[in-house]
């Protein structure tokens, strides 16, 4: 259901350019408060008019394929709104992820419905300027396209101009982790364009090369990006040969199957995969855990709630029946994470797990280092779960336990932390290869840097080695 909203905003509403939407000069993204606006500018308008009479916008909307729109009044943006053509609103995405954080099912997922936007778009003549992964956004774990700008109309012959940057952002990091069972999230994080063709080729083994889709994907891509700049008119010359329609949509739905049929070579379990199974809870204990988190959320009236280490999503699902509208997942291991994005997709879940080392979140990075923004500069959750974490990161990595209640506490105005003793065989077994240098490391030192961020509301225990549920609250800044 779309809704027009109305031109009237509180005058505390703030208009402001987005960041990272600075690249197409065909219009720019502005925040007005917590409204998304969209203009099109003359150089735009022409491609704009034709997709709008061609049907396929509120088809893809219909379709949950693309995201809503409604047409605005330029008088909104005021002087902003310089010679625009028109002016569109978005609903608000309420979490902006990027695709270093997608884990490989999520990233799988996204790579699909680029490719059936373009065989949608061509059955109406349209066709997309880019294939930039930069350009979708999940809801839960449904892939959403979010630039309207991107669709253009279809000039018969042409080729395919996103071919390489689908590859370098979809293609090449999938098949990083399904040849090699290396994940992308590092390497996609570091090259933020995603990865290139002539560096996946050359880790390559032989036999692989000879596979016909890599050959034509990956192999001949990276040799193209070797060309030289004295054979250069060679690749543009190329570029300008007829590309039948029929032979466009046949590469699509190719890379579609093949694509749907990736999967991880590092499918055996892992450890924190099967970690539900492993912890020292029985399962009435286990059972009263989630209790007291779904009657967290629902006593908070907490809407937005961010799992830290959600593992398969054990709690993020209590979280949702407490009555929590979403809940954004992190975890660092793959396995969970697979096992977690399939769980919210067959189940339909609010739930979107995504890559996280707690102690290397992704920063503002991009031009000017605002391009694409850091974890906590996107958002800001109404409460924070972190079960089973700190033992992790404050004897796993060494980082002080008054550090990571500082971090956790300054992610929402409300929480619950887990502490995990070291009689705990979870923190006994962390401890059998390394010294215990720990002294900080106890019950008492926990709650004395837990009261000086916060009010600690409420504390259960939740095992019989001694695990405890802090519910901690503390001012809003």
């Amino acid at each position: 259901m779309q809704l027009r909203l109305t031109t009237t905003e509180p005058e505390s509403a703030a208009l402001r350019p987005e960041p990272g939407s600075f690249r197409d000069p065909g219009g720019r993204i502005y925040w007005y408060g917590e409204r998304v606006l969209r203009t099109v500018m003359p150089s735009a308008a022409k491609d704009f008019d034709f997709v709008e009479a061609s049907g396929l916008i509120p088809e893809l909307v219909e379709r949950g394929m693309l995201i809503a729109q409604t047409h605005q009044s330029l008088e909104l943006l005021g002087a902003a709104a310089g010679d625009a053509a028109y002016l569109l609103e978005h609903p608000k995405i309420d979490f902006i992820s990027h695709p270093y954080e997608w884990p490989f099912r999520a990233l799988q997922a996204a790579a699909l419905l680029q490719l059936d936007l373009y065989l949608a778009a061509l059955e109406r003549d349209v066709t997309l300027s880019d294939a930039t992964a930069y350009n979708i956004q999940f809801e839960g774990v449904r892939p959403v396209f979010i630039d309207r700008l991107s669709f253009r109309r279809y000039v018969d012959g042409q080729f395919w101009l996103g071919h390489r940057q689908f590859c370098e952002q979809f293609l090449n990091p999938l098949l990083l982790r399904s040849i090699f069972g290396i994940p992308h999230n590092a390497w996609y994080r570091g090259s933020p364009e995603g990865i290139g063709a002539a560096e996946l080729s050359a880790l390559l083994p032989l036999h692989k090369k000879f596979s016909w889709r890599v050959l034509t994907n990956v192999v001949m891509q990276g040799s193209l990006q070797k060309t030289r700049s004295s054979d250069a008119h060679k690749a543009v010359a190329a570029s300008k040969l007829r590309f039948p329609k029929v032979a466009f949509v046949r590469l699509l739905s190719g890379l579609r199957s093949w694509i749907a049929s990736l999967e991880p070579a590092d499918r055996q379990p892992t450890t924190w995969q099967q970690y539900a199974g492993q912890t020292s809870y029985r399962d009435t204990e286990a059972e009263a855990k989630r209790n007291f988190i779904s009657r967290f959320v629902s006593d908070s009236k907490a809407r937005s709630v961010w799992d830290i280490g959600c593992n398969t999503g054990d709690y993020s699902v209590a979280a949702l029946k407490g009555g929590a509208r979403k809940v954004i997942g992190f975890d660092f291991d793959q396995g969970a994470l697979d096992l977690a994005f399939d769980r919210a997709r067959s189940e339909k879940l609010a739930f979107t797990p995504l890559f996280l080392d707690v102690t290397n979140p992704a920063p503002d990075q991009g031009w000017g280092q605002s391009e694409r923004r850091g974890l906590r500069a996107r958002a800001k959750a109404d409460a924070v779960l972190a079960l089973a974490l700190i033992h992790h990161v404050a004897i796993g990595k060494n980082v002080p336990l008054e550090g990571v209640v500082q971090w956790l506490t300054d992610m929402a105005p409300r929480g619950v932390i887990e502490f995990v003793p070291k009689t705990d065989p979870m923190v006994v077994e962390l401890l059998k290869l390394r010294e215990d240098i720990f002294s900080n490391y106890s019950e008492e030192h926990f709650v004395k840097c837990l009261q000086e961020r916060a009010r600690i509301v409420t504390s259960e225990t939740v095992s019989a080695s001694g695990r405890k549920l802090f519910v901690f609250e503390r001012a809003v800044t």
